[in-house]
């Protein structure tokens, strides 16, 4: 069962597509590249090569900034699911981990299947 903590992360929502943030490269390894960022509420989450990097600035100015790593070989199963309709508000990416479940919803106008082929072009290597 997940820890109060890992509820946390558990859920997130992309808004919208943007540049990758200026303190990405930091924590890049060797051979590892971004590929796509996009804007949650709280910060952001990046698409690398080799895993989705969602990042948390916390606090009043959002200096402490923390990042949650989930690696692609992690990932056992995953499931998309595009809008149906105009009066759908978002759509859905699940992934199951080794951690636990994960739910993405992602905001009308981010395609979906572009997201859903990222994961499968680094799961399926």
């Amino acid at each position: 069962m997940p820890t109060p903590t890992t509820n946390a992360i558990l859920a997130w929502t992309l808004i919208s597509e943007i540049q990758h943030p200026a303190d990405l490269p930091q924590i890049l390894t060797t051979n590892e590249h971004p590929i796509v960022s996009f804007k949650t509420f709280r910060d952001s989450a990046t698409f690398t090569n080799k895993r989705l990097i969602v990042r948390d600035a916390q606090g009043l100015t959002g200096k402490k900034v923390e990042m949650y790593s989930l690696p692609y070989s992690s990932i056992h199963m995953w499931s998309s699911e595009n809008s149906a309709s105009s009066l759908d508000r978002d759509e859905e990416l699940e992934l199951w981990t080794k951690m636990g479940h994960i739910k993405i919803r992602i905001r009308k106008g981010l395609d979906v299947r572009k997201i859903d082929r990222l994961i499968s072009e680094n799961v399926l290597k």
